[in-house]
């Protein structure tokens, strides 16, 4: 769709995903084995036909720069299709993003350069299927100034929201960042319309609206608490556009991974016999850089010691490329490339980055392990969260063990 531009925000920090958020930026964290989280938004680009892309980045952003550059280099420049990455420029302001709005109005010139009647603004940092090009041609029929995705949120949530209130023909009547408590939705009493982060604007509009609030030395400059409430008291026509997914699932499925326990359950729906996100649709795929590896191989099938089996399986688990379940037994688990399970080890319902080694004899539950991590044969982790505490381990509020890349050999005899 050539009237129309997409900008990513893909630099958050993520700091409620520490450890894994330590050396990368959150959108370019692991997920699902072979993924990275902003393939999804990227993905739903592709599919949606919008293909002229701007990602913005600023924390720590190589691994996500990299990822795209080889994963996701495809396009046609000759076609005026094109993935741009756009680190923090400086143009305007000496500072880094001081908020959403800030990073777009620091890249006017930038958006000026492609010359789109319409701008689509996405987060890179959350796990979903959706068509953009039937909510910008929604936006268009409107004749919006902005559109707003939005999904039905719990009243016990919406403290994590921008939360909207819309009359009969879904024009927002108001909008709150982030509020205490929420009014619910007319047809549904459990819930309020919360924003998804996604937003479809007027070129020219949104031009307006970030020069004015750039002006404004005691504004945010982010949309939620600023630019989008002005916009709504000055009378723009702003509308809400409700989730429609292209997950060929009953629920829509939509999820934030800002936290580790989001992205832990996330994560385990994936394993489930009939999953919520349904990645085996070849109708709608999720894209990503493939590994170079070989299939995975799983060796071994004897009793091995006395009562003790040795054989390398993995049950309703996800296995990559060139993971070799060599004598151990995998459960409930993904295993991104290159993981190795070693004999007599055990690993249970966690999720194990690329190159991870588990040591023979390990026993690991409900844990998270980074990149290249050698667990010590005879490590147990997860079945004693004092332990893991004097490890100096994360631990999420739910009870899930988060070992980092730089962990050394001598941290697991710790007891």
């Amino acid at each position: 769709m050539r009237r129309a531009l997409t900008i990513i925000l893909a630099g958050g920090r993520g700091t409620r995903l520490d450890p894994l958020t330590r050396d990368r930026a959150k959108p370019a964290v692991p997920f699902g084995g072979l993924y990275r989280i902003i393939d999804f938004t990227l993905s739903n680009c592709i599919n949606s036909h919008l293909r002229r892309i701007l990602v913005l980045t600023q924390y720590k952003g190589h691994s996500l720069e990299r990822h795209i550059r080889r994963g996701w280099g495809f396009l046609s420049a000759e076609l005026n299709e094109s993935i741009d990455i756009l680190p923090p420029q400086q143009r305007i302001d000496e500072h880094w993003y001081k908020g959403t709005a800030d990073a777009i109005y620091q890249n006017v010139y930038s958006i000026e350069k492609e010359n789109p009647e319409s701008v689509i603004i996405l987060a890179g940092d959350h796990i979903y299927k959706m068509d953009y090009s039937k909510m910008l041609r929604h936006h268009e029929e409107q004749q919006a100034d902005l559109t707003i995705g939005c999904i039905p949120v719990a009243l016990h949530e919406v403290r994590h929201f921008g939360i909207m209130e819309v009359d009969a023909q879904h024009r927002v009547k108001a909008f709150l960042e982030k509020p205490k408590t929420a009014p619910p939705m007319p047809d549904d009493p459990n819930h309020a319309l919360g924003s998804m982060g996604i937003y479809v604007f007027n070129t020219q509009v949104m031009f307006e609206r970030l020069f004015e609030d750039a002006a404004h030395p005691e504004s945010e400059h982010d949309f939620g608490k600023d630019i989008i409430p002005r916009m709504i008291r000055d009378g723009h026509r702003v509308f809400a556009y409700p989730f429609h997914d292209k997950n060929n699932k009953p629920n829509p499925y939509w999820r934030d991974v800002g936290t580790i326990d989001a992205y832990y359950q996330t994560s385990m729906d994936l394993i489930d016999v009939d999953p919520q996100l349904n990645l085996y649709d070849s109708h709608w795929p999720i894209r990503t850089l493939p590994p170079q590896s070989p299939p995975p191989k799983f060796v071994f099938s004897d009793e091995g010691m006395p009562g003790v089996a040795r054989r390398g399986e993995a049950l309703d688990s996800m296995v990559c490329p060139g993971c070799i379940l060599s004598g151990g037994h995998v459960r409930r688990s993904i295993l991104s490339p290159r993981v190795r399970v070693n004999s007599y080890a055990t690993v249970e319902e966690s999720i194990l980055f690329d190159g991870v080694v588990v040591g023979r004899h390990c026993k690991i539950r409900r844990a998270i392990i980074d990149k290249h991590v050698k667990i010590p044969p005879h490590t147990v982790i997860g079945y004693d969260l004092d332990v893991e505490r004097r490890r100096g381990f994360t631990i999420s509020e739910g009870g899930i063990v988060v070992i980092g890349k730089e962990e050394r050999p001598e941290t697991f005899a710790i007891t």
